[in-house]
């Protein structure tokens, strides 16, 4: 009895020492800390003025998208990487585009380019409905446990081509890229709806930030950025159009044809000069 007691009291101890305000248990970092410092000294300090941006940067644990070993460099002001040739992005770019396209309560968005699922977990604190598309199926595998295990049921997540969109759940009110490509995908364009905004990142070399608006013309530009992303893989390739060849027999034959046809038509004219 006195050992059952004994492990209860070990298990409330560690218990409270995760409840709000309670103190960090010895050894690991307070990531509480790490957060309210990173809103503090690297949106808030330059342009992230949103209150609903700054307040979804600071609940989101950002520490839990990062994998083990680069997780204490989780809340630096920089991009990590998460396998597979991929990478978190930098705090203050989740941020920018997150400000840029405000998000509304009731909004549907589109993420392309899911990757470690922490951009999609802010908007989750934003909207009520996310979409978002990841090519790499490990990572769009690791992002759903991610994303189920933080409780963002709202977050849906495809193993797919970005390129493509999500055609059933269009039209949608925002739509943002989290991957470069040379030029903006036609489909993600089509499946904007009219007023709605676009956040991507365009280029090859030289890589800008777009924020873009569609109206009932077409696609406006209302921002840019000078950005570095992953480039955007998955661009479906065009098919070549090749002309029907007839086969060589029959090209033989049709030629044959004809000039056979011309000495008929020669003989008839030569009987014609003799018979007069």
């Amino acid at each position: 009895m006195l050992r059952l007691f004994s492990a209860i009291g070990v298990l409330v101890a560690w218990a409270a020492c995760w409840l709000p305000g309670a103190g960090v248990p010895s050894g690991q970092p307070d990531w509480e800390a790490e957060r309210r410092r990173m809103v503090d000294e690297q949106l808030r300090a330059r342009d992230i003025t949103s209150p609903r941006v700054l307040e979804a940067m600071r609940k989101v644990p950002r520490h839990l998208f990062v994998p083990e070993p680069y997780r204490e460099r989780a809340y630096g002001d920089h991009p990590l990487p998460i396998g597979f040739e991929q990478t978190i992005s930098q705090p203050y770019i989740v941020a920018f585009m997150t400000q840029a396209l405000n998000v509304t309560r009731g909004d549907r968005v589109l993420e392309i380019g899911t990757g470690s699922a922490y951009q999609a977990a802010v908007l989750g604190e934003l909207t009520d409905e996310v979409y978002t598309i990841e090519i790499v199926a490990p990572l769009a595998d690791r992002a759903r446990e991610t994303l189920a295990a933080l409780g963002y049921r709202h977050v849906r997540v495809r193993t797919g081509n970005g390129y493509l969109g999500w055609p059933e759940h269009a039209p949608f009110d925002r739509i943002i890229v989290t991957a470069a490509p040379a030029e903006i995908p036609p489909a993600l364009v089509q499946q904007l709806k009219v007023g709605g905004v676009m956040a991507i990142p365009v280029g090859t070399t030289d890589q800008e930030l777009r924020i873009q608006r569609k109206t009932a013309r077409g696609m406006q530009t209302v921002g840019t950025l000078p950005v570095r992303f992953v480039p955007m893989t998955g661009k479906p390739r065009r098919r070549a159009t090749r002309r029907r060849r007839l086969p060589a027999t029959s090209a033989r034959g049709t030629a044959s044809s004809a000039a056979a046809s011309s000495d008929r038509r020669g003989r008839r004219r030569s009987s014609g000069r003799r018979s007069s």
